[in-house]
This record gives structure tokens, sequence and C-alpha cells, in this order.
């Protein structure tokens, strides 16, 4: 330090000036707590030297050169310094960097006045804080511990890429900054031409950003597109990007309905604590009144798990006539939750009650909030259950209890079923049996109805509602007229499994898979006698057991061809199934296996059935030939066809059960339909598939699919065209024609349209689609979407009404999200 000496040594009655040149000397100072005794020790440090324009960026200091934590202490880099000691100042000049505290400063020149103990640092100034907040400045002006300050020609990054700027911008107190004339957005700035406007901005006389709050506050400010001013707000506030959760208001929304009249939505969030929180959402509307809304949510340290509660007194209740809403109050409450008890085990809920089925359809609540998925996931029942999973290596366990509400004026509740519970287990033994795969599975179901379920399938029982729990007739619900979709009482099964299975593969290619299976069930079923139960099942107690034993084998022989172009495998198939007749086919409740289509999927299956209530019997041979061609260059072409054929005992599909299950399904006969596949995908962009299956005596088509794919990078496209033939068995009176269409474009970098419709050949007509168009990027979005679907929502529910429906949905990152829903 014997330059400091020097200095120190000399006569101050004259204005000094001493530059110490990086050449001459190079040293590092780490200097105090206080600035008073920091820059006036300022030496040069080897940093790189350079000359910057006016406003040009000077580049970020080597991350090895800026400490994490100083300690309170100040690390000063510079070119060169000088001192003035007539004036009491010192300047650091070129390339100044200055770490204090975590934060960094730098600029083409600093000033320090130990006077007024100020910090001026001029040209291409940029402060960066601890937490990422990037300040660009033509000049700024701080106290000596940074604190308080004002900057000309501000221009500030924060590290959410949040992104102000302003003509001036004042800080006092420490926590408090101005901003005059201010700009505000969370948009990048234009690559190509950097003053050119962002897509959107906030613009105000003043900004105040309260660093203790957490707030910005916007005074005289407007909403501008694209430089173009559409909204003004005289004052307005948000909390700034560095919060996640702060109480106050939200954004409103807006939607209007035939039935409530326009409705405005304003709602206020609590941030009670970091764990849990409450938001009110009172939505008035110009028909019926206020609509309270209140949800709660809270995040644990396993789980999470949310209330929501609606409620309303309605002024005018006239416009539900005839429907479940026509009622002076009405509400509802739902909640979910889920919790991990472990890496492989989860518990949870789901829960709903509403005062009647269509206040969430009325109101646009619950699953029908968002249009959108209201109309992609139709949901048709409310579901409530407590549920237990498990997933191992090898195994799968789960366990629940479920209640269904019907949300369609359609639905009669004492028709659904309360299952209490079911419960599955499946496991694969991870060691080898006799050489082969052993696994084993499990089910038990207990379910309970007050009211049978019956479901027309012929014109007389659909025109003079024998089959509806209201029928002036019942006693004409017959085999002919009705099915019995569920029984009134209670049910019970307990079903266990086991398998076992192994492959030989012997010298010349062919492959032996012999197989085993042992299955066993116990049945208990207390049935009601309502009227007409007794024409489908015995009424009253009924316990029983069935044990199905299955022994097979199944053989397949590849032929395999290697060409330039690709490969080419043809693949007789052939299985053998030997097992007794099914026990009390028919004759026992049917709740699991009601849905039942006999195509490509389950040609090979052992068990055709979708269900455990029934099991199939009888020894039987499935036959095919699959062919598959994989090119070389990407694509292959895959061929299936095939027969089953019903060798000796009762045929389980040519049974007539109370659902009629298997009857018309093409297996009901000795020798089946045929089913055949052919799937198609030359590259990663077209794909196609078309699956029938043919009248084993004519050839006629008794179901035809097809379905198509392209997915290009800028647009998706798919079409399923399907042709069914009649099945009076099950109540499809006449042949069913229809195309399901849905396809997307990308019209520009961040556009996207979208529709999607399914088109009724027979009858022709559309009878639900959608037309949709968005925009999204990092910092806006913006989505509209036209749907209509039909809906059950008279008493009556003889005739669906249609619904038709708009939502728009507008937001900015870091204001919020507003949206306008419409209903018809």
């Amino acid at each position: 330090m014997a330059v400091v000496a020097a200095l120190q040594g000399r006569t101050p009655t004259f204005r000094r000036r001493i530059r110490l040149r990086r050449q001459s000397l190079l040293m590092s100072v780490v200097l105090g707590l206080g600035l008073t005794a920091g820059l006036a020790g300022m030496v040069a440090t080897p940093a790189a030297a350079q000359t910057y324009r006016y406003n040009q960026l000077p580049p970020k200091p080597p991350k090895q050169a800026r400490p994490a934590n100083n300690d309170g202490q100040m690390l000063v880099q510079a070119t060169e310094v000088n001192y003035d000691y007539n004036n009491s100042r010192v300047a650091a000049v070129g390339s100044v960097q200055i770490y204090y505290n975590g934060s960094t400063l730098e600029a083409d020149k600093v000033i320090y006045d130990q006077k007024t103990k100020r910090l001026r640092a001029e040209g291409n100034v940029r402060l960066t804080d601890v937490d990422g907040k990037i300040t660009y400045a033509n000049m700024l002006d701080l106290s000596d511990d940074y604190r308080d300050g004002f900057v000309d020609s501000l221009r500030l990054e924060t590290a959410d890429q949040t992104r102000m700027a302003a003509t001036r911008a004042d800080r006092t107190d420490g926590d408090i900054t101005i901003f005059q004339n201010g700009v505000y957005t969370a948009c990048a700035a234009c690559k190509d031409n950097p003053k050119k406007p962002p897509l959107w901005q906030v613009k105000g006389a003043r900004i105040i950003h309260n660093q203790t709050e957490k707030m910005l506050y916007f005074e005289d400010a407007r909403l501008e597109f694209f430089g173009q001013p559409i909204a003004y707000l005289p004052f307005f506030s948000t909390p700034d990007p560095t919060v996640k959760r702060k109480s106050g208001f939200l954004i409103p929304s807006y939607s209007s309905s035939s039935r409530y009249g326009v409705g405005i939505e304003v709602p206020y969030y609590f941030a009670l604590a970091p764990d849990y929180d409450l938001t009110l959402s009172p939505r008035y509307t110009t028909k019926q009144g206020l609509l309270a809304q209140a949800e709660f949510r809270q995040r644990l340290i396993n789980g999470a798990y949310e209330i929501r509660a609606y409620g309303i007194r309605q002024d005018d209740k006239g416009q539900f006539l005839t429907e479940p809403g026509y009622r002076d109050f009405r509400g509802g409450i739902d909640t979910k939750g889920q919790f991990a008890l472990n890496d492989k085990w989860v518990w949870g809920w789901d829960a709903v009650a509403v005062s009647d089925k269509s206040f969430f359809f009325d109101y646009g609540l619950g699953p029908y909030k968002n249009a959108l998925n209201a109309f992609l996931l139709t949901p048709d029942t409310g579901l409530s259950q407590i549920y237990l999973t498990g997933v191992g290596n090898r195994s799968y366990f789960d366990a629940r209890v479920m209640h269904f509400l019907g949300y369609s004026a359609a639905d009669v509740q004492s028709t659904i079923p309360i299952v209490h519970p079911v419960i599955d287990y499946s496991n694969v033994l991870n060691r080898n049996v006799l050489g082969g795969e052993f696994s084993y599975k499990a089910n038990f179901t207990s379910l309970s109805r007050q009211t049978a379920s019956f479901d027309a399938i012929n014109p007389t029982a659909f025109a003079s509602g024998f089959c509806l729990p209201t029928s002036a007739d019942p006693l004409a619900r017959t085999p002919s007229q009705c099915l019995l979709r569920g029984i009134p009482g209670d049910y019970t099964r307990l079903t266990a499994e086991v398998e076992w299975r192994r492959s030989f593969t012997d010298s010349i290619g062919q492959i032996f898979t012999p197989f085993a299976s042992l299955r066993a069930d116990a049945i208990s079923a207390n049935i009601d006698n309502q009227p007409g139960v007794s024409n489908y099942l015995p009424v009253g107690s009924t316990q029983t057991a069935r044990l199905m034993p299955t022994v097979g084998l199944e053989y397949r022989y590849p032929f395999i061809n290697v060409q330039p172009w690709g490969t080419t495998t043809i693949e007789p198939i052939g299985q053998l199934i030997i097992r007794p007749n099914e026990p009390s086919a028919g004759r026992l409740p049917n709740e699991d296996a009601q849905s039942f289509t006999f195509d490509d999927s389950n040609l090979f299956r052992v068990d055709k059935f979708s269900g455990y209530d029934r099991v199939e019997g009888g020894g039987r041979a499935n036959v095919g030939v699959q062919a598959t061609t994989q090119f070389d260059r990407g694509g292959f072409i895959n061929v299936l066809f095939g027969q089953s054929y019903q060798l000796f005992g009762l045929n389980s599909f040519a049974v007539q059960d109370l659902t009629n299950t298997g009857i018309a399904s093409g297996l009901e006969t000795a020798r089946s339909d045929y089913v055949g596949r052919i799937a198609y995908q030359p590259n990663r962009i077209y794909s196609l598939i078309a699956r029938t299956r043919l009248d084993e005596a004519t050839g006629a088509v008794r179901r035809f699919e097809l379905e198509g794919r392209a997915n290009f990078d800028r647009f998706q496209v798919s079409l399923l065209y399907g042709n069914y033939d009649k099945q009076p068995e099950l109540g499809f009176l006449n042949r069913r024609e229809g195309i399901v269409g849905t396809g997307s474009i990308k019209i520009a970098n961040n556009w996207m349209l979208s529709g999607g419709l399914r088109y009724d050949i027979t009858n022709q007509t559309v009878n639900q689609y959608i037309v949709g168009a968005g925009y999204v990027d990092d910092c806006f979005i913006i989505a509209a979407n036209y749907i209509t679907d039909y809906a059950y929502t008279s008493t009556s529910y003889t005739t669906p009404v249609t619904d038709h429906r708009i939502m728009l949905q507008i937001g900015l990152r870091t204001i919020g999200t507003s949206s306008f829903n419409a209903s018809q």
C-alpha cells in the first residue's frame, strides 16, 4: 500500500488528479462496510478494459468474479481511478464493476461523493440485484448502501422475464420506487425490431412499486395491444412479479345464459398461509340474483385437497319450469384430495353433493365450468369416491367406494348403484414356475341399487314407456320389451384367478405356448321383488359359487422374408381352449360385462367378456393369420384376419341373459363372423387403420370402421368413419352410420385454429361440433370456442335440447385471466 501512503503525504491545498493505469499497477482492493472508505481506496484491477458506445450494454462479468456473498464488504474493479481531494470525490472509470452484498453495479463511470454519500453511475448502467432483477439506465444515483436514489431513462428486467421502463424513477425509504411515465409488460421484446411495441403493455402516468407490500400500483393507466390503447383504467393494482400468492381481487369474468341472464363474477383471493388459501367468487346474475361460491385449498407435506361450495336463492325459478331446477334454493359442494403414503401407495377422494342434478349444468359450475372440457369429457354423472391405490414393480392394487350422481334430467337416481366397494389386485411373480410365468389376480365387487334399471329395446316399449320406473304398466317389462341393466337390491361377488403360461420354440421356428388357469367366483345376491324383475331372474336371496378351469395351447409359426426394402413376417396363429360350460349362464346378475364388441382386438383373448360377471365357457378354437411388413426407411403395414369356432359345450355368447350380452355379436353361432384389420403407417405423418366384421354366411358387412390421421408440423387432422349393423336385441333398431372428424392448424407462430364434429349420416344431421381459435405465447393467451351439444333438461326427458355455448378466455401473464361464457 505504498501508493496509498504516498497519496496521503501530498499537500491537499490544490486539486490533484492522479491516474493509476493498469499497465503500471494491477491490484484488487476489498473494502469495508461503508462506501466512505470504499471508493477512496479504489485501484485498478485486471478486468478487461473496453470502450463502449453510449447506451450499449456491457458484457456480464465472469461468474467466477462475482462473489455469492461479500459479508457486507465491497469489491471494486475498474480500468482506472481518479481522486479529487478538493471536492472529496473519487471516480472509477472504464469497465467499472462493483460487487456489494450479492448485487452487481456495472457502468462506464462511477463517481462517489464523500460529502453527500451518494453514488452516481453514468453510461451503460446495469444494476443486478440479488434476486436477479436487472436495471438498465443512462444515469443512476444511489445512496451509499444502494437503498435510495433516482434513475433516468430506466429499463428494468426481472428474473421471471417481466420488464419495466420509465423516463425517470425515484426510490425512497429503500422500498418504494416511483416510475414516471412508466411502462410494464411481461412480453419479450421483438428480436428483429426491439423498438417495436410488445404484444401488450400497461402504460401509466405513474407506476408505484412498494417492495414491502410487493405491490404495483398503476395511476392513469391504459392497456395497449401492439401499441394501440384498448382499455383505460384510472387506477388498478397487482402483486409484483415476485409474488406467487397474495390476497386481493382477481380479474372479473363475465357470463350470460338464457336461464340466469348476465353474470358478473368478481373473485377475491385470501392467501391465508403458505400452505392454504381461500377464494370467494360471488357472481351477480340479472335474472336469479347472487350466486355465492367459495373454494378452500390446502397443500400438505404428502398431498393436497380442495373444497368448493356453491349456493343461490333464485329470484325467478320459473325459468326452470318442468326442470329439476324449479326450486327456490339451489346449491352444491364438491371436494377432492390425494395423499401419498409412500412412493408406492396413494389414497384420496372425490365427492359431490347438489340440491338437484341440473344445478352444475345450469350455472356452468363443477365439471361444466369449462364448457370445452364438458364437451370433451361429457360428464353424465358426478362421481364420489374414496380410493386406495398401490403400484409395485409387477403388482397392482386398487380399492374404492363409489357413488354416482346423475347430472342429466333423464337419470333416475334410484336406478344408479352405490359401489361399496370394488377391489382389484394383480401380481406377476418375478420368478419362473415350472419354467413359465405365473400370475394371479382377484376382484371383489359389492353394490346396491334401490330401483331396477330397465332399458327399452323395441318401438312399443319406447313409445309406451313400459321400461321407465314410472311406467303405468310395469308388468309389461319382459325380455322382449326391455333389458334389465341393473338389479334392485344387493349384489356381491368375489373372484380369484391364477394363470400359468410358457413358450417353447422348436428347431424350425414354431412357437408353442401352453397355458392353464383356474378361476373361482363366490356370488351373493338379494334381489328385490319389484315389478317385472322376476321375468329375468329369480327374486329373493341367492348364494352360489362357480369354478372355471381352463387349459389351452397357442401356436404360432412366423415366416420371415428379408428384402432390400424391408422385412415381411407372415404368422399363422391358432389357439385351442378346453374348459367346461359356463355355470348358471344367463341366470346371474350382470353388472360389469354388459359392453361387448367382437373385433380384431379380442379375437385371441381366452375370455372375451369385458368384465367378471360373465365367464366364457365351452371348447373354442381361435384361428387367424397376421402379416407385418416393416420398411427399412420407416413405416409398416399390418394385416390380421381370423375367425373363432365353438367346438363343444354351451356357447356363452348364444345365451340370452338380462342384458343380451353376446347376442348378435358375431360369436353366437358355432362359426363366428370373420374379423379383420389393416393398419398402414408409411411414416410419422400418416396413419390409417381399418377394422371390419363380416357375416360368416353371406359376407355382409356387420361392422366397419376406418380411421385416418395426418400429423404435419403445422396442422393435424383425424377422421373416423363408422358403419354398424342394426342390433334390435340391444335396442339398436336401425343401421347406424356416421363420421367424427377433428382438425387443427397452426396458421402462424402462435395462432391455432381447431374444430371437430360428429355427423350422423343415417339421419343426415350434425349432432355435435366445436369450432375454436386461440393464440398462445409466453406472455399472452386468448382462446375462443363455439360448442354445440345435446342435453336432457326437462323432467319428461323425451327429447334432448340443443345446448349452444360460446367461450372466450383472455390471459395476461402476471396480471391475470378473464373469461366470458354465453350459453343458450
